[in-house]
Parts: structure tokens; C-alpha cells; sequence
């Protein structure tokens, strides 16, 4: 009898995980970086992508992979266009020969009913730090966030004000802005 009641102790506090793939394909990454003359924007593609949720639906974790490679730039065209891509593929900034993904990881949620706070680490150059956000999870298997990021935590300090002097309106913005739309 005791060990019965043991067992079902244990099934009670038990709670089941359901793990949910990112349809990368209907996924998107958008980023903004800020500069003093005004702003860039382009996008980078999810690679892979998974979000935890337990059995009352409620989100309790997930992973992502940023393919780097695949980081466009959208508000320029031609021959600026490619300069500015190859730019920010180079080791001034995301050192993308090197570093083909970056990958972020829940280790932390709170909140419930698609309301949460999630902090986790991301890794930009094979450097973690962490991060944490408003991220919104829909009924319709959607979720959405905005990620402000400080570009010099992850050695990526060109035109950075926090390290150059006299940059004047050449200077670029620590902090730039990782959008993110879920589908899954």
C-alpha cells in the first residue's frame, strides 16, 4: 500500500512536456541596427527552432539556431546593398566565416496565458550572455518578440561610442533589435 501511494505521489507531480517545432519556413528575423544618421534593416533565417510547453500549455522553454549566413540586408539595393551585407558578414561584426549560426536558449520563464518574461542565453560569435524579453504566445501557434541586443558584449565594437572617441555621426549604436515572428 505504501508503495502505491508513492507511485501515484510521483505520477501526481509528474507534469508532461510537448515539444513544438518552429516552421522555419513561416518563421521570420528581422533586424534594425540604429547608427546616429539614422538605421539599417534586414532579416536572418531561423535555422531551426524548438518551444516546451507543459500540459496546461503553458511555455516553459525552447532553443534556436540562426543560420548567419543568411543575413540580408532589406533597405538598400545594388552595390550598397552587397558592401553593407558584406560588412556585417565580415569579423568587424558578425564574423560569419567563423561563425556560421548563433543560437539563443531558454533558461527561464514566467508568466502564463501567453503573457511571458523569457530570459535566456544568447550566443553571437560563440560568446553567451544573457537576454530577456516580452515574448507573446498566440492560440493560433504563433508567437512574437522583440530582443534588444548589445553588440559589444559579443566583440563586436566597430564604430562603438563605448570604445572609439570623435566617431561624431559616423557612429553606430550599441544596441540593436532582433524582431522575432514564430510560427509553429
Amino acid at each position: 500500500m505504501k508503495s502505491t501511494i508513492i507511485l501515484a505521489m510521483a505520477f501526481a507531480a509528474f507534469s508532461f512536456t510537448t515539444v513544438k517545432n518552429v516552421d522555419v519556413t513561416n518563421s521570420a528575423i528581422t533586424w534594425v541596427g540604429h547608427k546616429v544618421t539614422g538605421q539599417h534593416d534586414g532579416s536572418i533565417t531561423l535555422k531551426e527552432g524548438t518551444l516546451k510547453f507543459d500540459d496546461k500549455e503553458q511555455l516553459t522553454g525552447g532553443s534556436f539556431i540562426m543560420d548567419m549566413t543568411t543575413l540580408t540586408v532589406e533597405d538598400l539595393e545594388g552595390e550598397s546593398k552587397g558592401k553593407l551585407e558584406g560588412h556585417l558578414k565580415s569579423d568587424d561584426f558578425f564574423g560569419v566565416d567563423n561563425h556560421k549560426t548563433s543560437k539563443f536558449v531558454i533558461t527561464k520563464v514566467e508568466g502564463k496565458n501567453g503573457k511571458y518574461k523569457v530570459t535566456g542565453d544568447l550566443t553571437i560569435k560563440g560568446i553567451s550572455f544573457p537576454n530577456t524579453f516580452d515574448m507573446t504566445v498566440n492560440d493560433n501557434n504563433t508567437a512574437t518578440a522583440i530582443l534588444k541586443v548589445d553588440r559589444t558584449k559579443y566583440d563586436i565594437k566597430f564604430r562603438s561610442t563605448s570604445f572609439f572617441d570623435g566617431l561624431a555621426d559616423k557612429a553606430i549604436y550599441d544596441n540593436f533589435d532582433l524582431n522575432v515572428n514564430l510560427k509553429f
